[in-house]
């Protein structure tokens, strides 16, 4: 997991150091309302970084979300180009960032390892009032994961004994890198 907070933060260093003016004349406080939904707490920043750009660093994680063996965490940073000329009003397109650490009980499987990807998204922003708004966004991308995969009556010490710390299942998948309808609080 460390590395993958390595590789986000130095992501976030690259989208600050192409920022043409750091003026961060706005910043907001949002919520991911599917996320909650699905029992998935998270909390999420933007930062307006240029005339018409922002970043996103969005953190999430949970534990048995609806009842299921699910330990999820992970950190989702964005970069943001607003057509409207004006960041966080109206439309955008985004460059997304993923890093995740999970351990899952699904039927007899188990898997319990990390992954990173990428994607590009896509979002509307409607604006509630002076300081509040609500974002729909979308977004598809590329999942790389490695994991500990076994069964759940396998004798996991086998798995140390043979690849001690090593991933036995590792890959990537293509699948919507983001779905969120948020509401935001711009604090300023």
């Amino acid at each position: 997991m460390t590395r993958i907070v390595k590789y986000l933060f130095f992501f976030i260093l690259l989208l600050g150091a192409g920022a043409q003016e750091m003026c961060a004349q706005q910043i907001a406080v949002k919520t991911n309302g599917l996320s909650l939904l699905a029992g998935v707490p998270n909390l999420g920043c933007e930062l307006v970084v240029g005339e018409r750009s922002s970043v996103d660093l969005s953190f999430y994680g949970g534990y048995k979300p609806w009842g299921t063996d699910i330990k999820l965490i992970g950190v989702q940073p964005e970069y943001r180009y607003w057509f409207n000329g004006r960041p966080m009003v109206r439309e955008y397109i985004g460059i997304s960032a993923l890093g995740a650490s999970y351990d899952m009980h699904l039927g007899k499987h188990i898997y319990d390892g990390d992954a990173i990807g990428i994607g590009i998204t896509m979002g509307y922003s409607m604006v509630l009032g002076k300081r509040l708004n609500l974002e729909f966004s979308a977004g598809f991308g590329a999942v790389c994961f490695w994991h500990q995969q076994y069964y759940e009556n396998d004798n996991f010490e086998d798995y140390l004994i043979n690849n001690p710390g090593k991933t036995n299942a590792h890959g990537y998948k293509l699948f919507p890198a983001k779905l969120a309808v948020s509401i935001s609080y711009i604090i300023r």
